[in-house]
């Protein structure tokens, strides 16, 4: 399937609309690296939003033979609703803002620059704990998979995206495990490529597609940072 908006097309696979769970965030890569298996051997860069994304990346990432590494975005939720998405913003400062809900729930300017503040100190934050122990890799020019463990409102994926092509990747691909239908289309128009596992007729949450949706916290992520920097500089030794 084709999405169109003006000049922007993007290729996007949809593999079911089934609402079928996911046994964990593993398994989620897994069959994400088995619809992508022919980016093996392309040097491609695979992209985890942290925290949940960064499980679905890793398995990802080893399925392919690819390069990992995260992306900085986090949501900004709505006034005394901190869980629905309003907006997001990515690590180099770009925001997304849902204008209809905006609109909608009358959200003043001065609430979001408030918001974004505090965002960024948790961005910011996260990237001084990463960054000691997994080097940044350079995107342009390489093929990029940017990845999380669901899509409900696309807003932390779509500032994910805006930001990581600012660096001028070579292709830039979506490879989600399961999202909503709006999001997708909105996220299409924004990508080289999108891949979507499940996109059922009736979403409420991402856990709802999960039977196992423990908290990551940031231990585990960064476990899995160091020894993805680790396996990197033993194959750099090695060559």
């Amino acid at each position: 399937m084709d999405i169109k908006d003006g000049d922007t097309r993007a290729k996007v696979r949809i593999i079911s609309h089934s609402s079928e769970l996911f046994r964990d965030r593993s398994q989620a890569g897994q069959l994400l690296a088995q619809e992508l298996s022919y980016l093996k051997g392309k040097q491609a860069v695979v992209l985890g939003i942290p925290r949940g994304g960064i499980v679905v990346a890793q398995r990802l990432a080893e399925g392919i033979g690819a390069g990992l590494d995260i992306v900085l975005s986090r949501k900004l939720g709505a006034p005394d609703q901190p869980e629905l998405a309003i907006g997001a913003l990515a690590e180099n400062g770009e925001v997304f803002l849902n204008q209809y809900l905006m609109e909608e729930l009358f959200i003043p300017d001065t609430y979001i620059e408030q918001e974004k503040k505090r965002q960024m100190a948790e961005i910011q934050r996260r990237s001084q704990l990463i960054r000691q122990v997994k080097p940044k890799i350079p995107l342009k020019g390489r093929i990029v998979v940017i990845t999380d463990d669901g899509v409900a409102t696309g807003a932390t994926m779509q500032a994910a995206v805006w930001a990581v092509g600012h660096e001028n990747p070579q292709k830039l691909i979506a490879a989600i495990p399961v999202a909503s239908d709006e999001a997708v289309a909105r996220l299409a128009q924004n990508v080289d490529e999108l891949i979507c596992l499940r996109m059922p007729p009736l979403f409420m949450a991402v856990g709802q597609f999960y039977l196992q949706f423990e908290q990551v916290n940031d231990e585990l992520v960064l476990d899995i940072l160091r020894r993805e920097e680790l396996k990197s500089q033993r194959s750099k030794f090695k060559s």
